[in-house]
């Protein structure tokens, strides 16, 4: 069991002694770059050192891959037995599970209980899901001429370069690196500089767990010049990255530099979260709308930042969810009691507040929040929420990764699913109505890849992923997940 005090935790805190190194070809590696401070939000103190990844540990890290793709076992085990490898990671997981909630806490600021209990879960149920998956895939063998026997197989793509962000640093690692390992891939992952010893651990409980030396490598270190070394490197056969549209073109380009490598992108999002009068319970939509938000800090690509809401019940879901932004607890991520914690970095913080300053620049009207707290360290700030946003408006158009909600009001039905679909993302959708005929044609209409109907952010490994227009392509979890990191074959044989 976790601790259960605030105490507990600091007291855990205090003895934590992260792994500084990369993990390159099974081994602990200090690399060529030096260390680099890690920064953490609660506080604003330095609280780790970590390597500091140079192209040319990115170039060994590929080059072990490559090897242990080419050579080594993992390709040619049988998937029941890289399933089992999987599962045995998802055990150590989840004994380390309060390890790694503390890690990713002091990192980014997730408060340390939804550390636990929420990503540390997606974690182990990904793992186990892709374990039990890997050995019940079958290839296929279409009926062709009778002379003839045509089949179909997949097989591992090779080198995947896992490049992941801060705000879900473990989950999101785990939605790559476990299909693409399920398959007999191997890896190179890239965690963000403010998130690398949650991954480092991570990576290390995977040999533990019996992962072949250079199957998964694991480099820390400040991004740019080591993404591109990533993404230009012509032994990488795939890139699969979640991270920001920006960047996402980046990589598109290096792949058109180099070798036309795939390259699988979950970019941004600017998510409406539609309210129409008849939805089931109003005051429990409007409560799932500030929970939406707010959860995480609002850094989720699929946080309901817009709030679509019906004119007629405007001010009663406004006025709930301004309640809630007001009494909601922010605090130390090590409190078991906080219910917001800090932005995650320095410049994260300063990016939101220049969206709230465009914000009122433009003529929203400001509900509440808007500042930082300047009463404590770290990187603070008061859930905000702004109404009288139209479409045009920076609010209601760039995407904020922060606990701020834009609320546009409608009339019509058609003038919700016009709103909704005016962005240039696409990645996920929210939906109140009691009328299934409304739930089905709105949701048809509605230009995302997942669409929540009375509800937001439910899911199951199941279901895939991913977004339309410049939220990216190719989907995460399910089993359409192996796509990303499989090649089809066609064997034509003359009998």
């Amino acid at each position: 069991m976790p601790p259960t005090t605030h105490a507990q935790w600091l007291d855990l805190a205090a003895r934590l002694l992260p792994s500084v190194g990369h993990l390159i070809d099974g081994a602990d590696d200090r690399g060529t770059g030096g260390l680099f401070p890690l920064v953490s939000p609660r506080d604003g103190q330095v609280f780790a050192e970590v390597a500091d990844a140079t192209p040319a540990d990115a170039e060994r890290a590929v080059a072990a891959a490559r090897r242990a793709f080419d050579a080594g076992p993992w390709p040619r085990l049988s998937p029941t037995e890289r399933g089992r490898v999987l599962q045995r990671l998802a055990d150590l997981v989840e004994e380390h599970r309060t390890e790694l909630a503390l890690l990713v806490s002091l990192e980014m600021g997730k408060p340390v209980t939804e550390a636990y209990d929420i990503e540390l879960r997606a974690v182990i149920n990904t793992l186990r899901y892709y374990g039990e998956l890997a050995g019940k895939l079958a290839d296929e063998a279409p009926r062709t001429a009778p002379d003839a026997l045509a089949l179909v197989t997949r097989e591992p793509v090779g080198v995947v370069a896992a490049i992941v962000p801060w705000n879900f640093p473990l989950t999101l690692a785990a939605w790559k690196i476990a299909p693409a390992l399920a398959s007999g891939c191997t890896v190179v992952l890239k965690p963000s500089e403010q998130t690398p010893l949650s991954a480092l651990r991570l990576g290390r409980l995977a040999m533990e767990a019996g992962l072949p030396d250079g199957v998964l490598n694991v480099i820390a270190g400040r991004g740019p010049a080591t993404g591109q070394a990533l993404g230009l490197h012509p032994d990488v056969d795939v890139v699969a990255f979640t991270g920001s549209t920006a960047v996402g073109r980046c990589y598109l380009r290096y792949a058109a530099d180099s070798n036309l490598k795939r390259v699988w992108l979950e970019l941004g999002g600017k998510s409406p979260n539609i309210i129409l009068p008849d939805a089931p319970d109003l005051r429990a939509a409007a409560a799932t709308a500030a929970w939406g938000i707010f959860f995480n800090a609002g850094e989720m690509c699929t946080a309901p930042s817009r709030l679509l809401v019906h004119s007629s019940i405007a001010d009663l879901v406004v006025d709930t969810v301004v309640e809630r932004a007001r009494t909601l607890r922010i605090g130390d991520p090590l409190d078991p009691d906080t219910e917001m914690g800090p932005i995650a970095t320095a410049r994260q913080l300063e990016s939101i507040l220049g969206h709230i300053a465009g914000a009122h620049q433009d003529g929203a009207r400001l509900h509440t929040g808007g500042s930082p707290l300047l009463d404590r360290a770290g990187f603070y700030l008061q859930p905000t929420v702004f109404d009288q946003v139209t479409g045009d408006m920076r609010l209601a158009r760039d995407e904020v990764f922060g606990p701020v909600l834009a609320v546009h009001t409608f009339d019509t039905v058609e003038e919700a699913v016009a709103l909704a679909n005016n962005s240039v993302y696409g990645l996920a959708a929210g939906l109140w109505t009691s009328d299934l005929s409304t739930a089905h044609q709105v949701s048809r209409q509605l230009r995302v890849g997942t669409v929540w109907v009375n509800c937001y952010e439910e899911g199951d490994l199941s279901v895939p992923f991913g977004g339309y227009k410049q939220s990216g392509n190719g989907r995460d979890k399910s089993a359409h997940a192996l796509e990303k990191f499989t090649e089809l074959k066609t064997t034509w044989i003359q009998l």
